[in-house]
C-alpha cells in the first residue's frame, strides 16, 4: 500500500506540472552543443516558452507525453517514496529518535535507483514526445512517434530490448542526487518545523513548508544531471543503437562544458524550478497527506 499511495501522490503532482516538464525539456535541448549566439533562441524563459508552444503547437502540446510521464511517476516515485517510507518507518533514517542527515541522504539515494531503472523506457518515450514540435520552433533531435505505444514498439523493433533502456546510465546519477537532496531536506525541514512549533502538530502546512524548502535544494543539485539525462535520452542513434552525439554520461558532460560552458549545464534552470519546485511540493505534500489519511 505504501508503494501504491506514493505512486498516486506523484501522479497527482504530474497532472499539474507536466506542461512545465515540456517547457523544461525543450529549453534543455535548445542550442545543444552550440556556442552562445550561434543559434536561434526560440525559448527565452519559462513564461515566453509556454506562450510560444501554446501559440505554435497549440494548447494540448503543453501536455505532450502525459501518459508516459504518469507511468514514469507511478513506477519511479511509487518505488522511491514507498521504499523510503518503509525505511523511515523502520527507524533506519534516525539516530536516537532524531532524523540523521547522512542516513536519510543515503536512504533517499538508494530508494530512487531501482525506480529510475525500472521506469527508464517510459522516461525515454516521454522525452521523445515532449521534444516533438512544429519545425518553426523545433529543438534537439525530432522523432516521429505517433504515441506512447507506437514509440515503444518502434524502438523495440529497431534496437531490441536494450534500446528501451538507452540513456538509463544517466538516470542513476540523476535520481541519486535528486532523491537524496529531496528526501533528506524534506525530512530534516519537517522535523525542524515541528521543533519550532510554527504550525499545529500534524498540520498540512508542515508538509507544505518542508516541500517548498526541499524543492530549492533539488533544483540546485539536480539541474546539471537533468540536462545531461534529457540529452542522452533524446539524441539520435545509428543502426546499431549507439548514440550519435554522446558515448555516455561523462562524454555528454565534457562536450556540454566544452561547447556551452557551465551555462549549458544549467539551461532551463528557471523552467526546472517552476516544474521541479511545484512537483516536489505537490508530490511530497500529497504523499504525506494521503499516507496520514490512510493510516487513520
Amino acid at each position: 500500500m505504501d508503494f501504491l499511495l506514493s505512486g498516486a501522490a506523484a501522479c497527482g503532482a504530474c497532472l499539474f506540472t507536466n506542461p512545465l516538464e515540456v517547457v523544461k525539456t525543450r529549453m534543455q535541448l535548445q542550442g545543444e552543443l552550440q556556442s552562445g549566439g550561434s543559434y536561434r533562441v526560440h525559448y527565452r524563459n519559462a513564461f515566453q516558452a509556454t506562450y510560444t508552444i501554446w501559440r505554435v503547437d497549440g494548447l494540448l502540446a503543453l501536455q505532450k507525453g502525459l501518459l508516459p510521464a504518469l507511468l514514469y511517476q507511478f513506477c519511479m516515485n511509487g518505488i522511491r517514496l514507498g521504499s523510503y517510507s518503509l525505511i523511515e518507518s523502520s527507524g533506519y533514517t534516525s539516530t536516537k529518535g532524531r532524523v540523521s542527515a547522512a542516513k536519510s541522504t543515503v536512504s533517499g539515494a538508494l530508494a530512487g535507483v531501482a525506480g529510475a531503472l525500472l521506469a527508464s523506457p517510459v522516461y525515454l518515450v516521454k522525452t521523445h514526445l515532449q521534444a516533438q514540435s512544429a519545425s518553426a520552433i523545433a529543438v534537439g533531435h525530432q522523432y516521429q512517434h505517433e504515441g506512447t505505444l507506437h514509440a515503444l514498439m518502434t524502438i523495440y523493433r529497431r534496437h531490441g530490448i536494450t534500446g528501451l533502456w538507452r540513456g538509463s546510465s544517466s538516470a542513476v546519477p540523476r535520481v541519486i542526487v535528486g532523491s537524496a537532496a529531496q528526501l533528506s531536506t524534506f525530512s530534516t525541514t519537517k522535523q525542524l518545523t515541528n521543533d519550532l512549533q510554527i504550525f499545529q502538530p500534524g498540520s498540512w502546512l508542515v508538509s507544505l513548508t518542508a516541500g517548498m524548502v526541499s524543492s530549492v535544494f533539488v533544483v540546485l543539485a539536480m539541474t546539471p544531471f537533468d540536462v545531461i539525462s534529457t540529452r542522452l535520452y533524446n539524441q539520435p542513434v545509428d543502426q546499431e543503437g549507439k548514440g550519435v552525439f554522446y558515448r555516455g554520461f561523462l562524454d555528454c558532460f565534457a562536450k556540454t562544458m566544452r561547447k556551452e560552458g557551465l551555462h549549458g549545464l544549467y539551461k532551463g534552470t528557471g523552467a526546472s524550478y517552476f516544474r521541479l519546485g511545484p512537483h516536489t511540493i505537490l508530490s511530497l505534500f500529497f504523499w504525506e497527506e494521503i499516507c496520514k489519511y490512510y493510516r487513520k
